[in-house]
This record gives structure tokens, C-alpha cells and sequence, in this order.
């Protein structure tokens, strides 16, 4: 996973802008802090906070070990009278027929309640363990598959790859409903897929997204679209406009548009799910 530095006023602020570079939630990046701010004269603060950032490694869901609640640690008391009278209790004596004059054969610790050794799984494989992209690839496409036929829809799924890259197209008809407003019901099956398709078996160097009827290069052209509009409105009334709330992948796609664009900066403010970004003119120089 490739990293990306960037810098702001404060580590909140780099780190926000590391999430739009990204175009991913806080929750799925990791950060190192290179830099901070120093504390100055009369509260001020100097210099700059210096962040860079990646998109987190899928972790494999950890396996606890199963232990009988019964069993005790060897040597352990279990009457309570004994512990607090300080002697031993005469063996109770068997009057029902057992054989009662046979010495009993004490256990190893730990045995009695100990189970076979099961036979090891392949999703016991180590953490870090690589995952064949094709397996990934496989996975995806029976979930989603299964989803459109349970929404009873129709549409065939496929896989592309790039390198790391993997995107899984459903393709079809009126497909609507598996995007939702603003493509939200489309970030939720993203997740669900990531989660059957990676998380599970442990895959950390793929990163997957999903697609929907070619939902996310209509919304980028779209949001570039408008980000060009904003920015022309902007250069020319020279005031700042505040856009609405938007996820990170889009804020991301508005950024990209408008780094190059002569005239106008761009900036984020708040914190996710209302964070906005804010295209203002540049400064002489900028």
C-alpha cells in the first residue's frame, strides 16, 4: 500500500487531508506522525503538523482458543470448607455397591477434560499469509451474485484487475436499488463484499472496490463537472463557496479536479459524515 504525506495547522487537520487524498474514512487509514507543531509566544503555534498516511491492511478476524470453563488449574481447591477450617474432609465412604477399597488413579493435570487435536484449516493460515488475487476475485463474485439474485434483479458480475487493484462490476438493468442516494446503499455492499471477500480469508495487499451499472464514473464525471462550475463562479465573484457534505471518495474526486485548476484552492473543513470541502480564491502567488 503506498503512502501519501501531507501537512496542515494542526495533526487534525493533516490528517483529514490525507483522508481526502485517499478518498477513504479515518477508520480505514493508518498514520505516522512526522512532524508537529511547536507551542509559541502568547499561544500561538509554529511551524506546521506533517502526516502521511495509507490505507489500512484488511485484518484477519483472530481465532480465541476454546477452553473448557469446567476445567480448573492443577492444584486448585474446590471446597470452600477445606480452604477455611484447615483440614481435609475424611473421604466420604461409598455405600452403594461401588468398590470402595480400590485406589483411585489420579489424572495428569490438564487431562480428562482435554480434547483431540482438530485437523489444522486453511483459514488458520498466519496473518500476513499473501492471498491469491483469483481466490479474492472468486469470492466476490458469488456474494455479489447472490445478492442481485436476492434482491431478485438481473445482472452478471466481473472482476477487474490492476496490479493490487481489484473492481468488481455488476453489470444489468435497473440496478437502482443496490446503488442507493448519493451511491450510500453501494458503500454498504462495498463493505459487505470486503469483509466476505478479503477480510475472511485474510487477503492484506489487494483493495477492492465495487461497482454498480458504471454508478461511480457517472458520479465522477458529474462531480467534476460541477467542481469546474464552482470554480468559475468562484473566480469571478471572488468569493469562497462551501460545498455540501460529501464522502471521501467524492471529496477526493473534487480535489483532483480542481488541484490544477488556476485561480481557485481547495480546502476541507469538519469531520466526517458532515465534513465539507471549501473552494476559495488562491492568493497572489498561488
Amino acid at each position: 500500500m503506498e503512502w501519501v504525506e501531507t501537512t496542515g495547522r494542526s495533526i487534525d487537520e493533516a490528517k483529514n487531508a490525507a483522508l481526502d487524498a485517499l478518498g477513504v474514512a479515518e477508520d480505514d487509514a493508518e498514520f505516522d506522525i512526522l512532524e508537529e507543531p511547536t507551542q509559541g509566544l502568547f499561544g500561538r503555534t509554529r511551524g506546521e503538523a506533517r502526516v502521511r498516511a495509507r490505507v489500512r491492511p484488511t485484518q484477519a478476524r483472530q481465532k480465541t482458543e476454546r477452553r473448557n470453563p469446567r476445567r480448573k488449574p492443577a492444584g486448585e481447591k474446590t471446597n470452600s470448607t477445606e480452604e477455611t477450617s484447615g483440614e481435609a474432609r475424611p473421604e466420604r465412604s461409598n455405600t452403594r455397591g461401588r468398590n470402595n477399597d480400590r485406589p483411585r488413579q489420579a489424572k495428569p493435570a490438564g487431562e480428562g477434560n482435554r480434547r483431540p487435536p482438530r485437523e489444522p484449516r486453511d483459514d488458520d493460515r498466519p496473518k500476513g499469509d499473501p492471498v491469491d488475487p483469483a481466490l479474492v476475485s472468486a469470492q466476490a463474485v458469488t456474494f455479489l451474485t447472490g445478492v442481485v439474485n436476492a434482491f431478485g434483479l438481473v445482472g452478471t458480475v466481473v472482476v477487474e484487475r490492476e496490479g493490487e487493484e481489484l473492481e468488481a462490476q455488476v453489470n444489468g438493468d435497473d440496478l437502482g436499488l443496490l446503488v442507493g442516494p448519493r451511491g450510500n446503499t453501494l458503500l454498504a455492499l462495498q463493505d459487505l463484499t470486503r469483509v466476505v471477500a478479503q477480510r475472511r480469508l485474510g487477503d492484506h495487499d489487494t483493495r477492492l472496490r465495487v461497482d454498480v451499472a458504471g454508478y461511480r464514473e457517472r458520479r465522477r464525471d458529474a462531480l467534476t463537472r460541477f467542481a469546474l462550475k464552482v470554480a468559475g463562479e468562484v473566480v469571478e465573484s471572488g468569493q469562497p463557496r462551501v460545498l455540501e457534505p460529501m464522502a471521501s471518495a467524492d471529496r477526493k474526486v473534487v480535489h483532483d479536479a480542481l488541484s490544477e485548476q488556476t485561480g481557485v484552492v481547495t480546502r476541507s473543513r469538519g469531520d466526517d459524515p458532515y465534513r465539507q470541502i471549501v473552494v476559495e480564491p488562491a492568493q497572489s502567488g498561488e
